[in-house]
């Protein structure tokens, strides 16, 4: 599940409240072990998501570096040729 967590600081443009929110489901979803909460949890499920998320938007604005933003395109090519490399082509 976490793998799916990117890295959302210093790219240009800056994360969006989708990305953030993406990061903090999949987060709660990893330490609750719910991939959909039960009625009973729900409530407390989406309270997580949401507190997640607003720390999260903390940090990121929080954040301060020297280093040159990176490039959302640049990233994810660099990814898709290390994911070649590791499974081969599909």
């Amino acid at each position: 599940m976490c793998r799916n967590i990117k890295t959302l600081y210093n790219f240009d443009p800056p994360a969006t409240e989708e990305e953030i929110m993406a990061a903090s489901l999949q987060f709660v979803r990893k330490l609750s072990g719910y991939n959909k909460p039960s009625a009973a949890n729900e409530e407390a499920f989406h309270r997580g998501v949401e507190e997640v998320a607003a720390a999260a938007r903390n940090l990121l604005n929080s954040l301060v570096t020297n280093a040159e933003s990176r490039n959302r395109e640049e990233e994810a090519e660099r990814a898709k040729a290390r994911n070649e490399k590791r499974f081969g082509s599909f």
